[in-house]
């Protein structure tokens, strides 16, 4: 669990410095320049990742089971998980309705993403994992919006509503491979087996 744990604080810890440390990250880029910073930036978060896999996967071979939901959550937990998919893809489009009304789709929709995993899922590892992705972007979702009133930025205006349509397919499509092939084949767990 101490590897998920050091994973979870390196990787959103580091995903958090627009959030909580711009002078550092100011700094960091004028000592070290941008190629350097992003450098530093990306191989410590691949560190972090690489720890939070490793933990969460020796976790789960002694699960502390904390609470288990009826059926009708973990299919809340489904469509949640949809719905991340979707801001996912809106927030790598040109500008939506989706991305100008939310602002952040993408720390929104891993806010989805956790809270629907934690419908589904619950150990005291699932806890930690999921638990730390939702509180980081509940907390990162309400500073970014602050940021941006404060700093006054204006959502993009949306490149029509023929984009929203497309992140819904894009967002689906892409979800109805992970949830029924890609989740299987890569974390052993069939979400509908």
């Amino acid at each position: 669990m101490l590897l998920l744990v050091l994973g979870l604080v390196l990787f959103l810890g580091l995903h958090s410095v627009r959030a909580w440390g711009e002078p550092l990250r100011t700094s960091a880029l004028v000592r070290l320049g941008e190629g350097p910073w992003k450098g530093l930036y990306s191989l410590l978060s691949v560190v972090g990742l690489i720890l939070i896999v490793w933990g969460y996967g020796e976790a789960r071979l002694n699960p502390k089971v904390l609470w288990v939901l009826p059926v009708g959550a973990r299919h809340t937990g489904t469509l949640l998980t949809l719905f991340a998919f979707i801001c996912l893809s809106a927030a790598y489009l040109p500008p939506t309705y989706l991305k100008a009304r939310v602002g952040h789709p993408m720390v929104l929709g891993t806010g989805l993403w956790a809270a629907g995993h934690l419908l589904a899922n619950g150990t005291l590892a699932d806890l930690f994992l999921f638990g730390g992705f939702l509180a980081w972007s509940v907390v990162l979702y309400v500073a970014s919006r602050q940021r941006d009133r404060k700093e006054g930025r204006s959502p993009s205006t949306p490149a029509g509503v023929g984009m929203d349509l497309v992140a819904v397919g894009v967002g689906s499509a892409a979800w109805a491979v992970f949830a029924f092939a890609l989740h299987a084949w890569l974390f052993g767990v069939a979400p509908f087996g």
